[in-house]
């Protein structure tokens, strides 16, 4: 599904990244962990294409996305990944299912079936009474289901995670790392998770640990 060869990324003359080679299988949950600095968000970002490696080379559903044109990669990155921040960066003028529906509207899907799929979403994530209440109106746990309900919308291939409890009590915490595991289980969503959370991380059929802009394990 994913590989990632040789990136490198350096801010200025702090060299962040230092050659990271990585690969993710279809259907697979990966946790990427390490100490604050040592690279984990800045590799997550690359890899899903909202920022550029120096040099390297990234293969997403067979397609090399690093020689892709910005216009190109915006195109790209809206059909097939989706991301989960630890900020619901939800838009707070719109309601959940508005929300929800955007990448679809985006990606020029018809409105009717991008809603019919928005409140399908919805409902299987146990949101679906909630659907016209606005961010505010909803729980902390309730807006991150509803960002990852976003993030499904247009059947990516891969969903990107960034500390996706990292805002959220241990109940709601607990809730979030077992949605990721039946998001698997029902549709063979594809994981790759940035996380300081050891529950979270141990629930990934792999871990991969940054030190120093290098992977070690």
């Amino acid at each position: 599904m994913l590989i990632a060869e040789n990136i490198h990324k350096s801010y200025d003359s702090l060299e962040v990244l230092k050659g990271i080679d990585l690969h993710v299988q279809k259907g697979e949950i990966v946790s990427i962990v390490g100490v604050s600095g040592a690279g984990k968000s800045t590799l997550l970002h690359i890899l899903g294409t909202l920022d550029n490696p120096d040099t390297g080379k990234i293969l997403l559903s067979g397609k090399e996305i690093t020689t892709l044109s910005n216009k190109r990669i915006a195109g790209f990155r809206n059909r097939h990944i989706g991301f989960v921040f630890q900020f619901h960066n939800l838009l707070p003028e719109f309601t959940a299912l508005e929300n929800v529906c955007i990448p679809g509207f985006i990606a020029g899907i018809k409105e009717e079936e991008v809603y019919r799929k928005g409140e399908d979403l919805l409902e299987k994530l146990g949101l679906g009474p909630r659907k016209d209440h606005k961010p505010s109106e909803l729980s902390g746990g309730e807006q991150q289901r509803t960002a990852v309900a976003r993030a499904l919308i247009n059947n990516p291939d891969i969903i990107f995670a960034d500390e996706p409890s990292g805002n959220l009590d241990s109940k709601n915490a607990k809730e979030l790392h077992n949605l990721f595991l039946k998001l698997r289980e029902d549709f063979g969503q594809t994981f790759v998770i940035v996380t300081h959370n050891p529950k979270l991380a141990k629930l990934a059929d792999r871990i991969l640990e940054i030190k120093d802009g290098v992977i070690v394990k």
